[in-house]
């Protein structure tokens, strides 16, 4: 894995589209957390489950739905969701390819 710490980058090529599939790229990985980059082509997505972390979602480009306990959300370029530790929740690139960073901080 490339070391990208103390460099500047430019966020949308650090993952990139790819026909039919969900690409990520984790930067940062602690016992305390992790902060992944994705990429949805359209029609991919996240089945729904669930984890131990609070996660924040920051969508980069384009739109996602996001399911948290069964309220859906839609998410655009520039927004961000938070989803609680323990939730059940699901992503899904329905309109449109999207990118996001997903940063996940352990719960108590």
């Amino acid at each position: 894995m490339e070391d990208l710490k103390s460099k500047a980058l430019d966020i949308q090529n650090l993952v990139k589209y790819e026909n039919d599939s969900v690409v990520s790229r984790e930067v940062i990985k602690k016992e305390l957390g992790t902060v992944t980059f994705f990429a949805f082509d359209q029609g991919q997505g996240l089945s729904e489950h669930s984890a131990p972390f609070d996660a924040m979602v920051q969508i980069i480009d384009g739109e996602a739905e996001i399911t948290i306990s069964g309220v859906k959300n839609t998410v655009k370029k520039g927004e961000i969701i938070i989803m609680p530790a323990n939730e059940p929740h699901a992503l899904q690139a329905e309109n449109s390819p999207y990118k996001m960073i997903l940063t996940m901080i352990k719960s108590d």
